[in-house]
């Protein structure tokens, strides 16, 4: 299956310029720029395989295509290195303008600009708010929030360095 078909899953009767638009909202312009074929370059167990980040990004595109007003995005980011997660955060800031979006995330990074943020502990709601506001309770969401910034700053180095 090519890109351009993969793509157009998300809505079967869309144009090529339809998918090629989707697949520039999404971000994915560099994932064609550097295959031969383009947008027609056959991907997965017949084809070239993508990274999980590039995968993300090209789901997000058959969203775009899609156009649902109600998107349910869970761990989105999971599979996307650094460079990835940046393309994938700008595409979904432009996927979910003016829709409801509901976003599983534990890479808390990825939900700092949500209009509600609901943390879970033991099967229930334990606080909810935006991020701003869960800061400032200085609770579960807190305290996640200092753990994830502690934790990027780690870096892997030579024993006895």
């Amino acid at each position: 299956m090519s890109i351009l078909d993969n793509v157009r899953m998300g809505r079967p009767d869309a144009s090529d310029e339809e998918v090629m638009q989707a697949l520039k909202d999404a971000q994915c312009m560099d994932i064609i720029e550097k295959f031969p074929d383009g947008a027609n370059t056959m991907i997965g167990s017949k084809g070239i395989y993508v990274s999980g980040g590039e995968c993300q990004r090209l789901s997000i595109a058959r969203a775009f295509l899609k156009n649902a007003p109600v998107l349910i995005l869970d761990e989105a980011t999971a599979f996307a290195d650094p460079d990835n997660e940046m393309l994938v955060q700008q595409a979904f800031e432009k996927l979910s303008k003016d829709k409801t979006v509901i976003m599983i995330a534990h890479r808390l990074s990825t939900v700092t600009n949500a209009d509600r943020i609901c943390v879970l502990a033991d099967g229930k709601i334990a606080e909810s708010g935006t991020h701003s506001e869960l800061i400032a309770k200085n609770g579960v969401y807190s305290r996640m929030w200092n753990e994830y910034n502690r934790s990027v700053s780690w870096q892997v180095g030579k024993a006895g360095v």
